[in-house]
């Protein structure tokens, strides 16, 4: 297992999301000799070009062909091995959703699936590879474990969980290389399980992904305006913390989502379902990217546009609680 220590955690939040999957994954790779990398000529892309180099017959280019990734993945997976295929999010989701629907799904092929640089991260390619939907389709199809780590030491900790899992998972890669991660230190990562990362009683926020960090930032700010806010970390958001999230609802008057996903489908919707199904029934506001196609920018411009900066979560929410 990759060592988490202060110099680790510095370097791979410069390095980022897909360069630590790789590094994770090669790690991995060199210690069971069951796991498989595969990707959709995306090895570079999913940080994998030096297990390209040092240990190629464990590596797999099935070429620009998501629906044969999966399917070569289910082969693979009924031979009692462990692979792990990566593309861009909505390529290896919708592009080849019967398929995933069928092996990962139906099967229950023991398939680990990681979506690239999901919700807008990959700004100037435009909304062809914008993740903004995968975690709504990924939901629907029943067994599958959806992972969206929120930082460095998350990714490599979900590596982990889904190799050690037996059964289907979707790991969702969001945020970019030279951000400050969420974790200093070494947690307790299991799946199903969300992590409490600040106390309060007036709000909860509920993020995953790259949102984390932001949820933390805004209830510092929050707290200096006198509310209270906690922040659950909700890096499964399949099977989701139904407990965690009953525990929100019974000390807070107002429940926040913050997602980089759509606000149709993803974790706002199945907070929103916890909630609804509950005795008590506080405001549920879901905060992330609209219902509708965005414009090509820069990864800050696009957070900007879609409200998911520290300054507009900490406004909506300060109006909310005036209303």
């Amino acid at each position: 297992m990759m060592e988490i220590t202060a110099r680790n955690i510095r370097q791979w939040s410069r390095l980022g999301p897909r360069a630590v999957y790789g590094l994770a994954l090669a790690e991995l790779i060199g210690r069971d000799e069951r796991v498989y990398a595969l990707s959709a000529d995306l090895g570079v892309s999913s940080g994998l070009g030096r297990l390209m180099a040092e240990a190629p017959e464990r590596y797999l280019n099935v070429g620009i062909a998501e629906q044969d990734l999966i399917g070569v993945s289910a082969g693979l997976a009924k031979e009692g091995l462990v692979p792990f295929a990566s593309s861009f999010a909505p390529f290896i989701t919708m592009r080849c959703a019967d398929q995933v629907r069928m092996n990962m799904g139906y099967m229950h092929l023991n398939i680990k699936t990681v979506g690239l640089s999901s919700g807008v991260s990959v700004g100037g390619l435009g909304n062809s590879h914008f993740g903004v939907d995968d975690v709504a389709l990924m939901r629907t199809v029943p067994g599958v474990v959806i992972l969206s780590p929120a930082d460095c030491v998350e990714v490599v900790k979900s590596v982990e969980a889904a190799a050690a899992y037996e059964g289907p998972v979707y790991i969702r890669l969001t945020g970019e290389a030279g951000t400050s991660g969420v974790h200093t230190d070494d947690i307790d990562f299991e799946i199903g399980k969300a992590i409490s990362l600040c106390t309060g009683e007036d709000v909860t926020v509920i993020a995953a992904g790259s949102m984390v960090r932001v949820a933390v930032e805004v209830s510092g700010r929050l707290s200096d305006r006198g509310i209270g806010c906690a922040v659950l970390d909700m890096h499964t958001i399949k099977p989701l913390d139904v407990e965690a999230v009953r525990r929100a609802v019974e000390r807070s008057r107002l429940i926040v989502t913050l997602e980089e996903h759509s606000v149709i489908g993803g974790l706002g919707t199945a907070v929103a379902q916890t909630v609804a199904g509950g005795d008590v029934r506080p405001r549920v506001m879901t905060l992330g990217t609209p219902d509708g196609y965005l414009k090509n920018g820069s990864y800050p411009y696009l957070l900007e546009q879609c409200g998911l900066t520290a300054d507009a979560v900490t406004e909506r929410i300060w109006d909310a609680l005036q209303e």
